[in-house]
């Protein structure tokens, strides 16, 4: 297999790098060039040899706190979150800009929201402009555009719905899967993923090698970093997006200067992760993009139908609607059990399915079919994990 990470890394054409702000930013809240410099030559002459890039860059916030003599305080507040970020932002491609210029690489500033992703008329015209981008010979930089978009500041989610991405880690992982990209690398401030060695006196060592995301290698994900709001666990479920969109990942230290020409000359170097499936075009949307509005409980015949029989999903297989949602939202669909194993999106609202379903079905000989809640085209089966 470390043949086939090296050829896989050493292949890939199209590339998706993000930075933390542990990276771009220092103890005082400035730009930290000794780390970033690097990491800018790297992505100049990986372009230079014909790869397309996208860079998705923390750090505005970091920024902005440095520059208004707030890094040594404590952030409790959305809104001062919220104005760091709109001054760190201008100084962050400022930044970049220059260092770019030097390497004749133009930039351009890509800033998101998670309605970006969610509505599906907006995604598609997202991945529009940034084909255009790229094709263009322009490096995308992109940054969730805090200013405005509370997704990733907070650390609350109403429990009705789940965001499309709350941090950079993930909405690296969606612009991959947007763009069908070959390879994802989250450069942080740790060699890769790591597993204490009880033999070794207790030591950590890096886990070089992941074809699997199991519940155990989950376990070994850690909490937010100090200076940046996602920590291992969110690095492990953006390269589990992009296994799952056939792409590979790297978790490596972006603080080591030639990190970056290492991983794509194919050296094991951090944790690799192997391409698992690919999900294509509306589905991957589906499952990692879209904004889940509702929740259905469906019954073992509906269960079976869906993941055995590959048949849609009909309004008389619920057992029961959770959360209210509407026509063309996407719904979450769980066994009897709550455990969710699909989702899909619904071609009638929560309280149209709530008519049909098996639970408060009393219909005579002559009463109209139920209606297909969400057609087979339309659902995507989740990965167990």
């Amino acid at each position: 297999m470390e043949a086939e990470r090296a050829k896989l890394l050493r292949a890939a054409r199209r590339l998706v790098i993000k930075v933390g702000t542990a990276t771009v930013t220092g103890a005082e809240g400035d730009l930290c060039l000794e780390r970033v410099e690097p990491i800018v030559r790297s992505i100049a002459a990986l372009m230079k040899a014909g790869r397309q890039v996208v860079l998705v860059s923390s750090g505005a916030v970091g920024l902005g706190r440095g520059w208004l003599g707030l890094h040594r305080s404590r952030l409790d507040d959305l809104v001062t979150k919220q104005a760091c970020a709109a001054v760190g932002q201008s100084l962050l491609m400022d930044a970049y800009k220059n260092l770019f210029a030097k390497w004749d690489v133009k930039i351009a500033q890509v800033l998101l929201t998670e309605e970006d992703f969610t509505n599906w008329r907006r995604y598609s015209n997202l991945q529009h402009t940034m084909e255009k981008l790229i094709g263009f010979g322009v490096l995308p930089i992109v940054n969730e555009n805090d200013t405005v978009s509370t997704a990733e500041l907070e650390s609350a989610v109403p429990e009705s719905r789940t965001p499309a991405f709350s941090d950079n880690d993930r909405l690296a992982a969606l612009v991959m899967s947007g763009l069908e990209a070959d390879a994802l690398v989250l450069l942080t401030n740790v060699d890769g993923l790591l597993r204490q060695e009880s033999g070794n006196g207790g030591s950590a060592k890096v886990i070089s090698l992941v074809d699997e995301i199991t519940p155990e290698l989950k376990a070994l994900g850690a909490g937010p970093s100090a200076s940046g709001r996602g920590g291992m666990r969110t690095k492990l479920e953006a390269a589990e997006i992009a296994m799952n969109c056939g792409g590979t990942a790297v978790i490596a230290n972006g603080n080591s200067p030639d990190t970056l020409d290492r991983v794509f000359a194919g050296e094991n170097i951090g944790t690799a992760f192997l391409p698992a499936k690919r999900m294509r075009g509306k589905r991957r949307w589906i499952a990692y993009a879209a904004n889940v509005h509702g929740r259905v409980v469906v019954d073992a015949g509906a269960h079976r139908a869906i993941t055995q029989g590959k048949a849609s999903l009909l309004a008389s297989g619920i057992v029961r609607v959770e959360n209210r949602f509407a026509s063309m939202d996407v719904v979450s669909i769980v066994d009897s059990e709550g455990r969710e194993f699909a989702r899909g999106i619904a071609n009638c609202t929560s309280e149209e399915a709530e008519k049909f379903s098996g639970k408060k079905s009393s219909r005579g000989r002559d009463a109209a079919p139920a209606p297909v809640l969400v057609t087979r085209d339309n659902i995507v089966l989740l990965q167990k994990s």
